[in-house]
């Protein structure tokens, strides 16, 4: 029996700061990227994660993701209702799951994140594991900042951070 290849479809989000790749597998989003980034990087990172798929360019299979994502940005959208479709280590699911409990206008520290998973040592592999996030804004990794309120390391820059922390209103610490 021949294996079918995996079919992976993508399309450009235009929004305030320039534009996002997102990316998409059967079973849900897989990707949403960095603000600059070219479409080689994305192709480099998809071949990467999914070594035997064909990437094929389909906007309108995207455009539930799209639409929820620019209510995201329009300030009409909280959380997402979309399935995603994300793999890592036991460790990375774990701290993502975590992240998308952090509420919208919220911020956790890292420390948090460690704490909420019962693993306060764990800080620093829970900064790598944030970091692995293949989804920004839908496991929302933006709302982790350094124990001391500064904004710390993002994939998608500090810029767009700050931009998405603002647009949420995200300077009110957890408490």
């Amino acid at each position: 029996m021949v294996k079918k290849e995996q079919v992976i479809e993508w399309s450009i989000l235009e929004y305030d700061l320039g534009q996002l790749y997102i990316a998409k597998t059967e079973k849900g989003l897989c990707y949403i990227g960095s603000p600059g980034q070219l479409y080689e990087e994305f192709e480099a990172w998809i071949q990467k994660h999914f070594p035997k798929a064909i990437l094929i360019e389909k906007q309108e299979t995207l455009k539930p993701y799209l639409s929820e994502l620019r209510e995201y940005f329009e300030g009409d959208r909280q959380s997402f209702s979309l399935p995603v479709d994300i793999k890592g280590t036991p460790f990375q699911e774990e701290i993502w799951e975590a992240l998308k409990q952090i509420p919208y206008g919220k911020t956790y520290s890292y420390s948090d994140i460690a704490e909420m998973i019962k693993r306060p040592k764990a800080v620093r592999a829970v900064g790598s594991a944030i970091g692995a996030n293949p989804v920004l804004i839908t496991v929302p990794c933006h709302r982790v900042i350094g124990k001391n309120g500064a904004i710390t390391g993002y994939r998608g820059g500090t810029e767009m951070k700050r931009y998405l922390l603002q647009l949420e209103g995200g300077t009110q610490k957890n408490t």
